[in-house]
C-alpha cells in the first residue's frame, strides 16, 4: 500500500505508487458501479476514509495486477501521458463509456525521486492526497445517477506512452477507441506534487449511437 512522509517531499516513486493504487481502486469502483461484473463478485474493503468495493474475480485481478504494476514501471520512467478504460458492448462490440486518466508530471523528478522544483511547491500531506482521491472516488459512484444504464459489457484498457517507452510483447496497438458525439463530464482532479491527474467520463448518448 502507498504511504507518504508527511515531512517531506514525495518522491518520484512515491508519486507513481500513489498514482497505481488510485487507477487500482478507481477501475474497481466503475467495475462496481457500472455493472460491468456482478454485485457479488466484488468485496469490501476501508481505503481513503471510504468503503470501497474490489473485484474478487482471480482473472480480473491478475488483470489489473499485470496492467497497473507496467503502469507503474512507466510512471517513474516520465513515459506515460494517459490511461483509457473502454466498456464494451458484449454483443456489438460498440464503446459505451470511455474514462480517461490524464497524467500530467508536475515537476522534473529524478529517479532518486528528488523534485528540483520543491521550494516553489507546498509539500502536501498524506491527507490531504488521500482526501483529493477520495473526492474523486465519491464521484465515480455518484456518475451512476447521471450515466445511461449500460447493456451487458465488458472492458480493457489502453495506455498511451511516449515514443520511446518501452512496451512489452503482451500489449499491442490499438486505436483510441472514441465516441462520436459522446458526452463527457470531466471529475475532480487530485494531485501529488510530482503527478496530477484529471479524471473524465465520456459517454454514448442517443445522438452519438445514432451516429456511430
Amino acid at each position: 500500500m502507498a504511504t507518504l512522509q508527511k515531512s517531506r517531499s514525495i518522491t518520484l516513486r512515491g508519486s507513481a505508487q500513489i498514482v497505481a493504487e488510485y487507477f487500482d481502486y478507481a477501475i474497481n469502483s466503475i467495475l462496481y458501479q457500472r455493472a460491468i461484473y456482478p454485485s457479488e463478485d466484488f468485496n469490501l474493503v476501508k481505503r481513503y476514509g471510504l468503503n470501497l468495493l474490489v473485484s474478487s474475480d482471480e482473472s480480473v485481478r491478475a488483470y489489473l495486477k499485470q496492467i497497473l504494476a507496467q503502469v507503474e514501471r512507466w510512471l517513474l520512467a516520465k513515459a506515460i501521458n494517459k490511461l483509457v478504460m473502454v466498456i464494451t458492448s458484449r454483443e456489438t462490440r460498440e464503446v459505451l463509456e470511455r474514462w480517461q486518466f490524464d497524467i500530467i508530471l508536475e515537476t522534473e523528478a529524478d529517479l532518486t525521486g528528488n523534485p528540483k522544483s520543491a521550494e516553489q511547491k507546498k509539500d502536501k500531506s498524506e491527507k490531504e492526497i488521500q482526501g483529493e482521491i477520495a473526492a474523486i472516488l465519491r464521484q465515480v459512484t455518484a456518475s451512476i445517477t447521471f450515466l445511461p444504464e449500460l447493456e451487458p459489457s465488458t472492458f480493457n484498457i489502453l495506455a498511451y506512452t511516449q515514443g520511446n517507452a518501452e512496451v512489452p510483447a503482451t500489449w499491442v496497438d490499438s486505436d483510441p477507441r472514441d465516441i462520436v458525439n459522446a458526452e463527457r463530464v470531466r471529475l475532480r482532479s487530485f494531485a501529488t506534487g510530482v503527478h496530477r491527474v484529471d479524471t473524465m467520463v465520456s459517454y454514448r448518448t442517443d445522438e452519438s449511437a445514432g451516429a456511430a
